[in-house]
């Protein structure tokens, strides 16, 4: 059963088993109804998507050859920072996610694509899709929820080494598709012991996103600047600068996915028996979402439908926003907060609670946490009364 981190105020709690399990009815009806429907138009939108974004590419890199003029340094830098988040966002995280798989494209299939990334594409589905996606902000079981490097709940023990965290947030944007590596590749836990460090299993992982960084860093910092001859810095200059665009950008999209104020956490247990209902109520309280125009929409991935993508992960992406205002229904029936908020908004939420969360709970406030607070569940049973 779902069972919320302490909190003062239960936003489930007029919500009975039954209404619960009726959210979960709709929402696998709404999931229903697009499967039923995707066909020619969609396929049709991530073919031109990826024949879109490969050109793009392209013809950044071709401007790049002759970076040594300032404008075309310009206008390919920002073509390839654009290229790269597409590529990312709207093409690699979604078809990784098996949103396409129905088309049967062993293209544009889950199986058989790699991103322009420094994580292999087979450990992100494991850390991402398996992981992320199961046990979504539940305290020590969602390593996305912090990256395991940051305290993000009031309830977690605040020891002096998080007054830092705000530099590595910051560190970890600037950095955000090693930092994705290391997190997929579980390096902090796999280095903690000598029986993990020698373990064969993550020997071979390790060796496989060392392989994939080698890759990436030979493409964008050795191939392609060499094929500039006299802009070879300038091209080395423009391929960091896209690629710290790209690591900023997806870092601030996800952020805004699960961290901003009012977004819930769970207790370890709150997955021990949980119903159908119960995921899709952990989805919904766990996740936020981005407003603005469809371009903003289409750069973040639609990953600005947290919401909507964490209910229904393996639906297209390009069909969010037409499931967003029915799902925003469904919160306001059954007395339900639907996060959101523009950009802006989003991020500077999210980096408030970051510089909040780095700070012991009384500091701020001048007051203690009272120890007497009861977590929130979705039933009132005396078990439910203690933290996991």
């Amino acid at each position: 059963m779902t069972v919320l981190q302490k909190k003062t105020h239960n936003p489930i709690g007029h919500l009975t088993p039954e209404d619960i399990e009726q959210i979960g009815v709709e929402l696998d009806a709404m999931r229903q109804s697009v499967i039923d429907t995707r066909g020619a138009d969609d396929a049709a939108y991530i073919r031109k998507v990826i024949s879109a974004q490969r050109k793009l590419e392209l013809g950044s890199r071709a401007i790049l050859l002759v970076s040594f003029f300032p404008p075309a340094w310009l206008l390919g830098t920002a073509g390839l920072s654009v290229a790269k988040i597409i590529e990312n966002m709207e093409i690699g995280h979604n078809i990784m996610h098996g949103q396409w798989d129905w088309m049967r494209d062993p293209k544009i299939h889950s199986t058989s694509w790699e991103w322009d990334h420094a994580s292999p594409s087979e450990q992100w589905k494991h850390a991402h899709n398996e992981l992320h996606h199961t046990y979504t902000n539940v305290i020590g079981k969602d390593n996305d929820l912090g990256y395991g490097i940051m305290r993000v709940d009031e309830d977690q023990r605040w020891v002096p080494m998080y007054l830092a965290q705000p530099l590595w947030n910051f560190l970890n944007a600037c950095f955000f598709e090693y930092g994705i590596a290391a997190y997929d590749l579980e390096l902090g836990r796999n280095l903690k012991t000598k029986k993990r460090r020698q373990s064969p299993e993550f020997r071979a992982r390790g060796k496989q996103v060392l392989a994939k960084i080698r890759k990436q860093m030979t493409k964008d910092y050795v191939i392609h600047p060499l094929l500039s001859g006299p802009s070879f810095l300038h091209t080395m200059a423009a391929n960091a600068t896209a690629n710290l665009v790209r690591n900023l950008w997806s870092h601030s999209v996800i952020m805004c996915g699960h961290f901003p104020e009012g977004v819930e956490t769970f207790e370890r247990r709150s997955i021990d028996g949980e119903t159908r209902g119960e995921w899709y109520l952990r989805q919904m309280l766990g996740s936020a979402n981005i407003s603005g125009s469809k371009a903003m929409h289409f750069m973040t991935g639609n990953l600005s439908h947290q919401i909507e993508h964490h209910l229904f992960p393996d639906l297209p992406s390009n069909r969010y926003a037409e499931i967003a205002p029915k799902v925003q229904d469904l919160f306001q029936r059954y007395g339900l907060t639907y996060a959101t908020g523009s950009l802006p908004r989003q991020v500077a939420s999210a980096w408030h609670k970051v510089i909040r969360l780095s700070l012991p709970n009384d500091f701020l406030s001048g007051k203690k946490k009272p120890a007497d607070v009861q977590p929130m569940s979705t039933v009132d049973e005396p078990a439910m009364a203690t933290a996991a």
